[in-house]
């Protein structure tokens, strides 16, 4: 049978069929070879891993140490020289004889390369404890020839999972090293406490024999009590797990207790500032005015004292040149 007309739209002629539109011969990109391109990202690869790699260790250059006495340890690697130490004399230090003399014995020994232990240094706020250690280290360096002097490290709390970075950068060295950690204690699940049980004394490498550790505290354990409540709570033997965390304080071999002061050694601590710096005030009038401003802080220690004659000082307009 013939085939029927298709039929067109209403008002139009018989449709008729579409051109197909004329291939244009556009040329492709060519695609780059394979093996350029693995080759592009294995080198952007090892950029982003050497960059990672320089962020993760810090590069320990070798340090002189010849430079100061007293340094910063920072958590990048490095060290800080501190020109000028914030100090007061050793003889200022009122109140704490039996610690000074263990702790000047003890720091004895270890400048002159006998055995000496780590020491802990806890108790009462302001009572002089981070001010012994600084006195201590600059009166053993006092005849000391520049080769032979003690060089004193201070690392910040915040920073003691870097610990066994510092030890690897001193262990070498041939100045002997106090490192000094201030108001030291550890809180709800903070663990870096493990880095310096490492250093104090375990670790397969151990404490270099050239460093030893002071370490300030206002607890003996260091530990806040509810942390080793909830190792108890949660541990599958307890009584290890709090063991574990009270022995940190064990492994500083020396411990010095600071206790509040009495008001005769408050009184005493305030006359000896006076004398050093030349402030000049009639006894019983320094008494009463002492007495009344440790009144008002609630409390007698060395820091106490220390504010007092700042203030009696800046009031008279006698200048305190510390060393």
């Amino acid at each position: 049978m013939p085939k029927k007309p298709s039929k067109s739209p209403a008002g139009k002629g018989p449709r008729t069929p579409a051109k197909k539109p004329a291939r244009v011969a556009a040329k492709r990109p060519t695609a780059a070879p394979t093996d350029l391109s693995q080759e592009r990202i294995v080198r952007a690869l090892e950029t982003i891993a050497a960059h990672l790699a320089a962020q993760g260790k810090p590069a320990l250059e070798p340090e002189s140490f010849e430079r100061a006495d007293a340094y910063v340890w920072h958590p990048d690697g490095r060290l800080s020289a501190v020109p000028r130490v914030s100090r007061v004399e050793l003889f200022l230090l009122k109140g704490v004889d039996r610690m000074r003399d263990i702790l000047m014995e003890n720091t004895e020994r270890f400048a002159g390369g006998l055995p000496a232990n780590n020491a802990l240094l806890w108790g009462a706020r302001g009572m002089g404890k981070s001010s012994l250690v600084k006195a201590a280290h600059a009166s053993i360096n006092a005849d000391r020839k520049p080769a032979d002097r003690l060089k004193l490290i201070e690392i910040h709390r915040e920073d003691i999972e870097t610990l066994p970075l510092l030890m690897e950068k001193l262990r070498d060295a041939s100045f002997r090293f106090i490192v000094f950690i201030d108001d030291l204690s550890f809180d709800g699940n903070d663990a870096s406490y493990k880095s310096l049980k490492a250093v104090l004394e375990g670790g397969i490498e151990g404490r270099p024999e050239n460093v030893i550790l002071y370490a300030t505290s206002n607890r003996r354990h260091l530990l806040a009590r509810d942390m080793i409540e909830n190792e108890r709570s949660t541990a599958i033997n307890p009584g290890e797990a709090v063991e574990e965390k009270v022995s940190l304080s064990d492994r500083f071999g020396l411990w010095l207790g600071f206790h509040r002061c009495s008001q005769d050694e408050y009184l005493a601590m305030v006359r000896g500032y006076c004398g050093h710096f030349g402030i000049k005030v009639a006894d019983d009038a320094l008494e009463r005015e002492a007495l009344e401003w440790s009144t008002t802080r609630g409390s007698r220690s060395g820091r106490v004292a220390w504010q007092f004659v700042q203030e009696l000082a800046g009031r008279l307009g006698v200048k305190l040149a510390t060393a």
